[in-house]
């Protein structure tokens, strides 16, 4: 009647949980200055950009360092750019040390923005003409 429960063997290992799963620490991935990447990145946790990327990437946090370079469009929580960005960029906070040389810039409302932004001034061809000049 009042017996105990039967144990299932345990392996000695911690079994994975939802709950556990959520407490492991996921160590940042790191793009070297020297790694040349071609493909979409997609990642649960911090990655350090240093070499280039030409792809979108869907990270939880993004670094860029200065020598980081990517073509592609960037989505995650949170970006911080010192290198170059070619594409768009979709997060939560974004930080650029430097500055934003840009066709279309928009800075949301609540969004924080301290530095210099430059206009890329489409040039414009010159017009040949083809009247024939007056000899003089």
């Amino acid at each position: 009647m009042f017996s105990k429960p039967t144990k299932p063997a345990s392996s000695g290992r911690p079994e994975n949980t939802d709950a556990t799963l959520a407490r492991k620490a996921i160590a940042c991935s790191l793009i070297a200055e020297n790694v040349s990447l071609e493909g979409n990145l997609a990642s649960d946790g911090d990655v350090q950009l240093d070499g280039a990327v030409r792809g979108d990437l869907k990270v939880a946090h993004l670094s860029i360092g200065e020598t980081g370079h990517i073509e592609g469009v960037v989505t995650a929580d949170a970006v911080e750019v010192r290198g170059h960005v070619a594409g768009a960029i979709t997060a939560k906070t974004v930080r650029v040390d430097g500055d934003i040389t840009h066709g279309q810039l928009t800075v949301e409302p609540g969004a924080q923005f301290a530095g210099r932004s430059v206009k890329l001034v489409p040039s414009v061809p010159e017009q040949l003409s083809l009247v024939p000049e007056a000899a003089e």
